[in-house]
Order: C-alpha cells, then structure tokens, then sequence
C-alpha cells in the first residue's frame, strides 16, 4: 500500500507548470508573426524595440529545433558510447573538458565578452584542478562505471524507459523554446532579456530535474528487483515502478529535483579543492566550515533518497535520513564519497551541451551575430538537459548497487562475486585511511582501467 508524499511540493510544481506555460505561451505569441502582437513593448524599452523590428518568434525556431535534435542524438550517443566503450568515455570525458572550456573562452574574449570569457577560463582551471586532484580515484570510478553499464544491459526495459521521457521533455522544449524565442525577439533591454532568460532557465532546470529522477526512480526501482531475485518480479515490473514513480512517489521527486543535483556538485567540487590545499591552515579552515556546511545538506538531499522512496514509498527527507544511517552503519558512506561516477556523469553532461550550444552557436553567428551569446547558452542548456536524461540510466544503476551492497553485500556476491570482492577490499583500505592508518592496496584493477585515464 503507498501513500501520497511530499503533496506540497507536487502542487507548487503543477501550478509552476501552468503559470509557466501560460508565460511562454504570452512571450511567443506577442512576436510570433507581428512585431508586439500584445503590445508588451510598452512595458520595456521602446527606442531599443524600434531598433530592429524584423526580430519575430519564428526566426529562430530552426534554430531551437536544431538544439533539441543535437541533444537527443548526443543523449543517445552518449549513453551508447558508455554502454559500448566505457573507459574510452570516461577518459573524453574527462580531459576534454577542460580543453573545451578554455578554447571557448578565447573566442568569448575575442568576441569582447570579457564576462563570460572569464567565465569559461575559470571553469577550465577548476576543472583542471579538480581533475589533477582525483587522478588517483579514477580507475574505481571507471570499474563501478562499467559494472553499472553491465547492470543496466541486463535488463533491457530498463534502457528504453528513457526514450519515451526523451520525447515527453522534447514536446515541453518545443513550448518552452516557442518562449524563449519570444524574448529573444523582444524589444526589451539586454539587461531585462538576459534576467527573464534566466529565470526561465531555472524552471527550465528543476523540470528537467523532475523528469530525470522520474526515470531514475523507475529504473531504480527495476535493478534493485533484479538484484534481490528474479523470481519475486511482478509481472511488468517497469510499468509498476513507472506507476509508483508517476503518482505517491512524484512528489518527493518534485522536492529532492529543486535541491538534490546542485548540493550534489558544489560537494565534489568543494572535495576536489579540499585535498589540494595543502598546510595553509587559514584556507583549511574555511573550506572545511563549507564542506561540512555541504555534507548536511547532502544528508537530507541525495539521489539515494530515492531508491528508499521508490522501494518503501516513504517521503523524501524520511528516505534521505535512513539511506544517510544506512549508509553511516555499514561505512559504504565512505566508498560513495570515494567514487567519482556522479561527477565523471556530470562532465559528459556538461560536454554534450557544450557541443550542442556550440553547434547552434556557429549558425547563430552568421544569421544574428548580436544575439549569438543568448542562443548559445539556452541551446546549451537544452543539450544538457537532454543528455542527462540519457545518462539517468547509468546513474540509476551506480545508485542501486550501492544501496543494495549497504543492505545485503549478498545480494552483488551474487550477482558478481569478483566485483562484490573489489568493493569490500576498497572500502576495508577507504575505512582503514579515515581511521588514519594508511594501508596499500592489495587488489589491483584490470590494468586497462589502471592507465585509462593516465595523462
């Protein structure tokens, strides 16, 4: 029997909905074939509408459409690529990244864009960093990557339930760009664009978020069924964690999707930096006020929250709180902290929408080289949108054998003995260096996981 959770959320993210696509519905309309249609200009600048009049919203549907295409092919490329070629992914991933961000950058400072010049430069010396100061953890990350993606072809139902969402998300893109395209074409002010831009943006975001983790809690529930045994599967079991992810469980996912994927990044980030400081005691001391700051919230806001909601129907800071004491009792916490999945995830994300931002921004170029920058960034957005919702299988599958090795290690020992041996051994080694006692590694990985990632 299930409950309905989290019921608050669930409305705030309805009514969302509908006040936004009634906004983006207005935004389109009012320059979809008649410059002002609504007569909006009149609350924004009219000398700068005046200036180009022959800006209207379907000038740059193509070039919205081209977006959502781009990031639906990359999604699927990625994740087949990680299905295929798992640790030639990882390394891309990983090292382009940064080369990206900083090529980027140059053409922003070239274009007199000093702003988001800087930016970027800054992104690609972090992620230089951060890269630099995990080399070391990269050939775990890489063997829990390729046994998820060995998890996740096992059950194929589970690879095709992000397609349809794929659709689901591009039918909201299309009014969502029908929007934005609006007030690209608008008369307003840059400074008023970019900030509705913005706004719009963030929604952009947490529905995204919400659609990722409906996929993440319906393929979740899945693996870990598969886990526990064959022969207690309902029959249609992806329909039935469809239906639960669907309806009791839909709000918590509506609450954990606001807060759960930008907690998530600022704590790599923060780990990253923390293990390069050094003896500066002054700088220590601040970044582990912060990083301690991060880790409670990580501990009411985490992915693992909704495996236990989608598997006990419980609310979600109730899930959140027992997969935290699950996870504290049994030491896997430190394992989790170990392994770089999310964050290698991550970087694919970011590299598919910049690609897809960049593509849309060459055309942009030479048709509205003014409004190159806007476009660009809103059609990266849309890539990494996309490709996450791609990549949501794998880390459904990452999460799942975490959660089933905290509850029952028999239950992987199973399913792979020789990866149950590898997690156990690296998190005696993980425990043994919180305790301070520094033990070597007696299990070494498949070398080419070990030099997969070497520089």
């Amino acid at each position: 029997a299930r409950k309905w959770r989290d019921i608050f959320w669930l409305g705030l993210f309805i009514v969302h909905m509908i006040g936004l696509g009634f906004v983006l519905v207005i935004l389109g309309l009012n320059r979809f074939r008649k410059v002002d249609r609504l007569k909006l200009n009149r609350f924004t600048n009219h000398d700068y509408g005046i200036l180009q009049p022959g800006f209207q919203t379907e000038k740059f549907w193509p070039v919205y459409a081209v977006a959502s295409a781009l990031g639906a092919v990359f999604a699927w490329a990625s994740l087949a690529l990680l299905c295929v070629r798992p640790y030639s992914t990882i390394k891309v991933a990983v090292h382009s990244l940064t080369t990206y961000l900083a090529v980027i950058s140059v053409f922003c400072f070239r274009d007199g864009q000093f702003f988001f010049g800087t930016a970027f430069a800054i992104g690609a010396l972090l992620q230089f960093v951060y890269t630099m100061s995990v080399m070391d953890r990269l050939p775990f990350t890489t063997l829990v990557l390729s046994k998820a993606v060995k998890l996740i072809t096992s059950v194929p139902a589970a690879m095709r339930i992000s397609y349809p969402f794929i659709a689901l998300l591009l039918v909201w893109l299309a009014l969502w760009s029908f929007g934005v395209s609006g007030v690209i074409a608008s008369g307003m002010d840059d400074n008023g664009r970019w900030l509705l831009i913005l706004v719009l943006s963030v929604s952009l975001f947490w529905t995204g978020a919400v659609v990722c983790n409906t996929v993440h809690v319906t393929v979740a529930g899945v693996i870990v069924l598969a886990l526990a045994d064959d022969q207690i599967m309902p029959p249609k079991p992806i329909l039935r964690s469809l239906q639960h992810a669907m309806t009791t469980s839909l709000g918590s996912i509506c609450y954990g999707s606001l807060f759960t994927a930008a907690i998530r990044t600022m704590r790599w980030a923060i780990r990253g930096f923390r293990s390069r400081i050094g003896k500066n005691e002054c700088l220590l001391c601040c970044v582990d006020f912060l990083f301690h700051l991060v880790e409670t919230l990580v501990r009411f806001f985490n992915k693992y929250a909704y495996v236990e909601a989608t598997i006990y129907g419980k609310s979600f800071n109730h899930s959140a709180r027992d997969a935290w004491e699950l996870f504290q009792s049994t030491g896997i916490e430190v394992l989790i902290a170990y392994d770089l999945s999310g964050a290698i995830l991550l970087m694919e994300i970011l590299l598919g929408g910049l690609l897809t931002g960049t593509c849309v921004g060459i055309w942009a170029w030479f048709k509205w080289k003014e409004r190159v920058l806007i476009i660009g960034l809103t059609a990266m957005l849309v890539g990494m949108i996309l490709v996450g919702l791609g990549l949501v299988v794998v880390e459904s599958a990452v999460t799942s054998l975490y959660m089933c090795y905290a509850s029952d290690p028999s239950l992987i020992r199973r399913w792979d003995p020789e990866f149950a041996e590898q997690i156990a051994e690296t998190l005696h080694q993980r425990l043994q260096h919180r305790s301070g006692r520094e033990v070597a590694p007696s299990h070494s990985y498949p070398k080419s996981q070990s030099n997969v990632l070497m520089l």
